[in-house]
């Protein structure tokens, strides 16, 4: 099973979509469910839909959710499902992610896990919203979505591309660096991830040279600005266009350890660069590793499955949301939504931090939540802990180290304190 795959390039956000994120949501449910006061309006059966980006090149990655989803489901109704009645896991609808969620809305969904691609989350928030169904992904990373109008339904699991800016600069400066470069690709993506790397590096006490853009296939003067601030370490942001920028960053005389790459720039170049161009350069990748345990109970429930990208917050956003629904003691999307904060972890604003001890599964949870009245899960792809917008405040990367064959393989694992602003 290939448990690690180029997944940051599959969730990114066009330009037309950036825009969409920017000045849709007008109808999306007002206030803020997160944080509401609500009775029970359940009617005694918890149902979770899906929603899957099924097209293109998109497709491979639905496998991994969905047996996710399943396996979740499966492993809490083997503890007695939702007040004594199994979880329903609703079929899988047809259409964009619009159509999708109109139609696990009329299935009565009480949560919706999914969309994969954070340009698809928009239209699926204002319908799910207006419904007061709260949707979790387990891949939405633009950092727009943050601010997205959704009255409070909408939550991640996976990190926002601004939380690995405080890790790319760690990787810095624990080698050695006191200043560095930023390249960055001039999208929405490149933007965010460079302004968020600046300010990481001034608390870090880093010194950012310069900060240079680069269209793809035209990366020649952004390279020439770097070399010209004499980096101690070049950090890349790119997502489209990224071979092309390294090529030209080693013909500027940077190259190997002093590169690091941001999660959209990673893949295995091999033979695509010239010999060493990446020997001893560093990149991270949201998550983590899945363990040969959790690995073992995907393939239970698909046995050709052969991806885990998005399986382990996939998992665990159905988890948390069947336990939001356990402490709620009612199935009702408005008090999962409202319930999901605090099971995560996480603390309200205003509220006391959360005192519970870390569960990592649905089962120990569940009797924290009956001998302590409280939970906090931690579970496949690490804390979570919900903030005010719906963010993780804890997200977890894995860090690869490229050979002289310019091809990376895992070398450590890093977390951010916080996944989004």
């Amino acid at each position: 099973m290939k448990s690690v795959s180029f997944r940051s390039s599959l969730v990114r956000v066009p330009a037309a979509a950036a825009l969409l994120l920017g000045l849709a949501g007008c109808g999306a449910a007002a206030g803020n469910a997160r944080l509401d006061s609500v009775e029970a309006s359940g009617d005694g059966t918890l149902r979770v839909g899906v929603i899957l980006d099924s097209t293109g090149t998109r497709d491979f990655l639905s496998g991994s959710q969905l047996a996710a989803a399943k396996l979740a489901v499966q492993e809490i109704n083997t503890t007695g499902g939702h007040k004594g009645k199994p979880i329903e896991l609703l079929p899988r609808a047809a259409g964009d992610s619009g159509a999708q969620a109109k139609e696990l809305a009329k299935a009565k969904a009480d949560v919706v896990i999914g969309p994969t691609d954070s340009s698809n989350a928009a239209a699926a928030i204002d319908v799910l919203s207006a419904a007061k169904i709260p949707l979790i992904s387990p891949a939405n990373s633009a950092a727009g979505l943050s601010k997205y109008k959704s009255g409070g339904y909408y939550f991640r699991t996976a990190p926002a591309d601004v939380a690995q800016a405080s890790v790319l600069v760690k990787l810095a400066k624990d080698g050695g660096a006191k200043s560095l470069a930023i390249v960055h690709q001039d999208s929405s993506y490149g933007k965010d991830v460079s302004a968020a790397v600046a300010s990481a590096a001034k608390d870090a006490g880093v010194e950012t040279s310069s900060t240079s853009a680069f269209e793809p296939g035209d990366a020649q003067r952004a390279a020439a600005a770097a070399r010209k601030a004499a980096p101690d370490a070049v950090v890349l942001i790119a997502r489209d266009g990224a071979q092309g920028a390294i090529a030209e960053l080693n013909n500027a005389g940077l190259s190997g350890s002093k590169v690091i790459l941001s999660d959209g720039a990673f893949a295995q170049y091999g033979s695509g660069l010239g010999s060493k161009a990446l020997d001893g350069a560093r990149a991270v990748v949201p998550g983590v590793f899945p363990s040969a345990d959790f690995q073992a109970r995907l393939l239970a429930v698909d046995p050709g499955l052969k991806d885990t990208s998005f399986a382990a917050e996939t998992y665990d956003a159905v988890t948390v949301a069947v336990l939001a629904a356990a402490a709620a003691d009612d199935d009702a999307g408005r008090s999962i939504a409202a319930h999901l904060i605090a099971v995560s972890g996480g603390t309200a604003p205003g509220a006391e931090p959360a005192k519970a001890a870390p569960c990592q599964s649905y089962k120990d949870c569940v009797s924290a939540l009956k001998t302590a009245g409280a939970a906090n899960y931690d579970g496949q792809s690490g804390p979570i802990g919900f903030d005010a917008n719906g963010d993780i405040t804890s997200a977890n990367f894995m860090v690869f180290t490229y050979g002289a064959d310019n091809r990376a393989k895992l070398s450590g694992r890093e977390s951010a304190g916080r996944a989004a602003g």
